[in-house]
């Protein structure tokens, strides 16, 4: 996921550096992924593959397979972002002339704009634009190790830095599965993804991505509710992601009841929560006082201030359910939190949270409350419809979303007991009991944190303070105007009222007086009578012509 958006991910080589990392799933060799032929695919055994195989890291990175102009690339596939990015040898792709950053959370991918031949499982497409990365030092650290070459957008066409980028009427700049979409009037516009838990004995079914076609054996998620794609509240599309609203309350905490957290999300109901579904973040990123409602009444559990995360006892069961149309989806406790990653302290084995408090860089302007990444998603299979939003596609309906449950509360407590707890269940002892809500830990905020909230604040509410500040504008030139308009129209008044006065009113003259009349006075009266002192005048007239 693109930041402010999302994440992208890196290797989990150390645990320490494991944090809000992206979707990447791979066993040891990433090169055994392989794009199937359909008639492959149609094998008859009971789980059978119809898409892309998805193979599974530590339950930290999900990766695919791609070519470009016939060379073979690992990428991560990523619900968050929009674009296709590869470092390495493309033979023959084409410069376009253009230089690209994209900003993810652990860095940046710098590179020219390029096109090739590009093929994603049965589908191939002529002119694909991608960004071709000569340099990943600024993406991350342990690039030269990892298991990818790259990484391929699945979100939203707007999010795309190369769309902005590249002027091609065409539609030569969009982006991958748009691509796809737009050049087959036979192929629905639809993706579904399935990620397995690694190291579960217990699943029954290994990571799938299809593109126009679901996996048999969880066919009946076409049944299941749509969920609307909630329109980004920005003045841009720029941002808009694969949002869809909880119920109302739509978590339900350890102790079995409601988290009751709202949603920041301008005009969304209340007690709904705005969620991202994001197959690039390893953890999902939810708001604070809800990951402390999760996690700060285990007896045990400490906060993690410097890596922003709960840590707690591995031998806790912790039991959380999301709500989506009216659907309860269970969340296995061994994605609750993560034993792929952890630490030891004074001889105590933490294992991680994986609903991390969510940074408001993620949510700066108020556009999501939740971002579930692979804990959430490893619980549902995932069916998302582009619609709409493919321009000239097959379908003319509004995006939606489609997420059937893959976990079950009875089952996944077995395992539970099984992976953790080495088949002794002890979940009930005094010492995993919750505390009281009232005895509740809770995370601390950071001073850039609060900081950085303020700000969001004033970001989240600009548009109406904008609105305010010209509401005020107006409002105070229209007082002037009208202030100047009734000023006029009293001195107009004015006038018209002098004009019916008598004309020793009008111009303050007194009364008129007889120049005999005895009442003038004595000096008025004398200059009046006397002509002695009257200057004399003469004049001198010229005629034109003479």
């Amino acid at each position: 996921m693109r930041c402010p958006s999302l994440v992208l991910p890196f290797i989990l080589a150390s645990l320490a550096s494991a944090l809000r990392i992206p979707f990447r799933t791979y066993s040891s060799t990433a090169h055994e992924l392989l794009s199937l032929s359909r008639s492959t695919r149609r094998a008859t055994a009971s789980n059978v593959t119809v898409g892309l195989p998805i193979k599974n890291v530590n339950n930290v990175e999900y990766l695919g397979n791609l070519t470009l102009n016939g060379n073979t690339f690992t990428v991560i596939l990523d619900t968050g972002s929009a674009d296709l990015w590869v470092a390495g040898n493309v033979p023959n792709a084409t410069d376009l002339g253009k230089s690209v950053s994209l900003s993810y959370a652990i860095g940046t991918a710098n590179g020219n704009v390029h096109s090739a031949t590009l093929t994603f499982g049965n589908y191939t497409v002529q002119n694909q634009a991608f960004v071709l990365v000569q340099d990943t030092s600024a993406f991350s650290s342990d690039f030269s190790t990892a298991a990818y070459q790259g990484l391929l957008g699945l979100g939203p066409n707007t999010g795309s830095v190369i769309y902005r980028k590249v002027d091609a009427s065409d539609n030569s700049a969009d982006s991958t599965l748009f691509r796809i979409f737009e050049g087959s009037q036979t192929t629905s516009d639809y993706i579904t993804f399935l990620l397995n838990r690694a190291n579960d004995a217990q699943e029954s079914f290994a990571g799938e991505f299809t593109i126009a076609e679901v996996v048999p054996q969880f066919s009946n998620i076409t049944n299941q509710p749509k969920l609307t794609i909630k329109d980004v509240p920005t003045l841009t599309d720029a941002d808009q992601h694969w949002a869809v609203l909880t119920d109302g309350w739509g978590v339900t905490g350890p102790d079995g009841n409601f988290i009751q957290i709202g949603s920041s999300v301008p005009r969304v109901d209340s007690k709904k929560l705005v969620a991202v579904l994001d197959s690039g973040f390893t953890f999902s990123q939810v708001p604070r006082d809800m990951s402390d409602a999760i996690y700060g009444r285990v007896q045990g559990a400490i906060y993690d201030t410097t890596n922003e995360l709960w840590r707690l006892p591995c031998d806790q069961e912790l039991n959380v359910t999301f709500h989506f149309g009216g659907v309860d989806f269970p969340i296995h406790p061994l994605d609750t939190s993560s034993s792929d990653i952890q630490i030891t302290k004074a001889g105590v084995t933490y294992c991680t949270g994986t609903f991390q408090p969510i940074t408001t860089a993620f949510s700066l302007l108020g556009e999501y409350d939740v971002i579930l990444g692979m804990s959430f998603l490893r619980n549902a299979y995932t069916l998302i419809d582009f619609g709409n939003f493919v321009k000239g596609g097959k379908d003319s309906s509004d995006p939606f979303v489609q997420l059937l449950p893959l976990t079950s509360q009875a089952s996944a407590h077995a395992d539970f007991v099984q992976s953790r707890l080495s088949g002794v269940d002890t979940t009930g002892s005094a010492s995993k009991t919750l505390v009281p809500a009232s005895q509740e830990s809770h995370s601390p905020q950071s001073a850039a944190e609060i900081k950085a909230h303020r700000e969001q604040k004033i970001l989240k509410y600009w548009p109406y303070i904008l609105v305010g500040c010209l509401a005020f504008v107006v409002i105070s030139l229209g007082l002037c105007i009208w202030a100047c308009c009734m000023r006029r129209k009293r001195q107009r008044a004015a006038a018209r009222t002098a004009k019916s006065l008598p004309l020793s009113q009008q111009y303050n003259l007194g009364s008129f007086h007889n120049l005999s009349d005895s009442a003038l006075p004595a000096a008025h009266k004398g200059q009046m009578e006397s002509t002695d002192n009257l200057p004399s005048y003469s004049y001198s007239y010229k005629q034109y012509g003479q």
